[in-house]
């Protein structure tokens, strides 16, 4: 497997954790409208979204352009499973075949 594939992977992964930062400082209340904005959560989140940009600008160095779309489709499939582990929420049956569609579709391309 290519190295700059697993990085590209990696810059996903940070990219969905960031999603799922910026989800849980939404999900609060506070006191101010400043608050809202300057809080651990979506400075945390801001800054792993600005940490999975310089890692995917790595990537860029080696792989192909039509590749990266595909790879970063994983975002979704991860995203859904951090929502399940962080914030119990449902995986429904149509969650289920979005994710197999996706997947299959990653499969499909790179066979």
């Amino acid at each position: 497997m290519n190295w700059y594939l697993i990085v590209l992977i990696l810059s996903v992964i940070v990219a969905s954790f960031a999603q799922i930062l910026l989800k849980k400082g939404a999900m609060q209340t506070y006191s101010s409208p400043i608050k809202e904005y300057v809080n651990v959560y979506v400075i945390g989140g801001y800054g792993l979204m600005f940490l999975s940009m310089f890692i995917t600008i790595i990537a860029y160095k080696e792989l192909d352009f039509s590749n990266v779309p595909v790879v970063e489709s994983l975002g979704y499939v991860v995203v859904m499973l951090l929502g399940y582990l962080f914030f119990k929420e449902k995986i429904t049956k149509r969650k289920l075949i979005g994710m197999a569609v996706i997947l299959g579709g990653i499969f499909v391309y790179y066979m």
